[in-house]
């Protein structure tokens, strides 16, 4: 028998002796050291931070939290790492330790979370800070309860941990950076085309904002068709999952194109993020290492506090205030059928399609006969940062031979290796409701004739980046 099958939480799941039960009515296992890092305030704050942020603007039943999603992406683990147990060149690979290592840091990979991080990392500020390495700040507390448990529990280096879910390489030498193959192999199964978070996200955030979309692949087949690739450094995926890959695939798809990026959603997010950059470019720095250290209930008082009296408060009052009053669309072009909008805007500096939706703002103030202020008109567009594409092998037993998946999908050939990116998220124009009864629809291609000449040489040193 495998030694990784005498991990603990391997076998508290099996005898389902102590058990944390989570949605969709699914165990997880809760061993003394699993839960003392739980009981932590470092975990605990991740009880008060959102998994969607603003969705629920939108899909009133998308509250869960990052705790919950933190403990289904361990469970996945546990059972993924059971799974593999059995697979002997796995076996020989991973040594119990590393094992271990990677059920902790698949429990504490979402602990740099801080309100509304995506949206805001998405900008790409100078100077921002990204969560996978945010949680540093966690894990190099020497003082605190969590650290203690780390390495009296598990025996394991802090510094390791960091090391998978940032690839942050420790300075000095630990069991992990001394092994850089397995290093690249527990990334992988933490983060890749096939990974257990997304495996976790997807099914949970359809099931609580109450859509069928991301449930819709076998989870069970999925996990149990997973081996290691012919390099023996990453996941691949047995012909007997490729029905459940393939769905996964779709899944992914749909979510993105229907929640994540739906409009309403779409326009809740770049209200959020002309507001953060409006306290971004007024406090710089300092407002963000206060919002990284908040959750969400503290993120919206201190937001108001810095908005106060400044033009950008309607949009705080749009998202937090006792109305909700999102932003409508306005306009929306897409990459097949607006090739040349969608090109002169996605992926552009944050910076510039502020300047854009400022000299957008000034356009329209001599067509409607009243002054249209700078924060009413909103540009959203793809950020700068793909989403990850779906290549992975799928091994053929018969053959005894790996084939790139989207070599024997269309569904994956279509859907996640041409640019997925392209077909789910669009750019679009938001205005504030009072102005888009009476800006007409067909103003906006003529409005946006000048794009090229929004340069960024343009901007401001500062923002060039952004």
């Amino acid at each position: 028998m495998s030694g990784l099958l005498k991990i603990a939480e391997i076998a508290e799941l099996d005898s389902r002796r102590n058990i944390l039960r989570i949605p969709p009515e699914v165990d997880v296992p809760l061993t003394g050291r699993v839960r003392r890092l739980i009981d932590t305030r470092e975990f605990q704050r991740l009880n008060r931070i959102r998994q969607l942020g603003l969705v629920s603007r939108v899909y009133p039943g998308a509250m869960h939290t990052r705790l919950e999603h933190s403990l289904g992406v361990f469970r996945l683990a546990v059972l993924l790492l059971k799974r593999l147990a059995y697979d002997p060149v796995f076996s020989r690979k991973v040594p119990l330790w590393g094992g271990e290592l990677f059920l902790l840091t698949a429990l504490l990979h979402d602990l740099g979370h801080y309100p509304y991080c995506h949206p805001i990392e998405d900008l790409q500020l100078p100077d921002s800070i990204r969560h996978e390495t945010r949680i540093a700040r966690y894990l190099r507390d020497e003082t605190s309860e969590l650290v203690r448990g780390i390495r009296e529990d598990w025996q394991q280096e802090p510094d390791d941990v960091l090391y998978l879910l940032s690839g942050q390489r420790p300075s000095r030498p630990t069991p992990l950076s001394e092994n850089p193959a397995l290093y690249r192999l527990l990334a992988s199964l933490l983060s890749g085309p096939v990974d257990i978070d997304k495996m976790d996200y997807l099914q949970r955030d359809s099931l609580h904002a109450g859509v069928p979309y991301g449930r819709n692949f076998d989870q069970e087949r999925l996990l149990g068709s997973l081996c290691l690739n012919a390099g023996g450094d990453g996941l691949a995926i047995s012909s007997k999952g490729k029905t459940a890959a393939e769905l996964l695939v779709f899944a992914r798809y749909v979510m993105f194109s229907e929640v994540y990026w739906h409009h309403a959603v779409r326009s809740a997010t770049a209200m959020l993020q002309r507001l953060y950059f409006t306290l971004w470019q007024k406090n710089g720095r300092e407002f963000s290492e206060k919002l990284l250290a908040s959750t969400d209930d503290e993120a919206e008082t201190l937001f108001h506090e810095h908005v106060r009296g400044d033009s950008a408060e309607t949009l705080w009052q749009g998202l937090f205030g006792s109305r909700r009053i999102l932003y409508k669309q306005a306009a929306e072009f897409t990459f097949y059928e607006h090739p040349e909008i969608y090109h002169a805007i996605a992926r552009k500096p944050y910076a510039w399609m502020v300047r854009l939706a400022e000299d957008l703002a000034s356009q329209l103030s001599k067509r409607v006969g009243r002054k249209v202020e700078p924060v009413e008109v909103l540009v959203d567009a793809p950020p700068r940062e793909r989403e990850v594409e779906f290549v992975v092998d799928i091994y053929d037993a018969k053959e005894r031979k790996y084939h790139p998946f989207a070599d024997v999908s269309p569904v994956v050939k279509a859907l996640a290796v041409r640019q997925f990116d392209d077909f789910v998220k669009r750019v679009r124009i938001f205005l504030h409701p009072a102005l888009k009864q009476i800006v007409p629809s067909e103003v906006w291609k003529e409005l946006l004739h000048e794009i090229p000449s929004h340069r960024e040489s343009d901007l401001p040193l500062k923002e060039r980046n952004a």
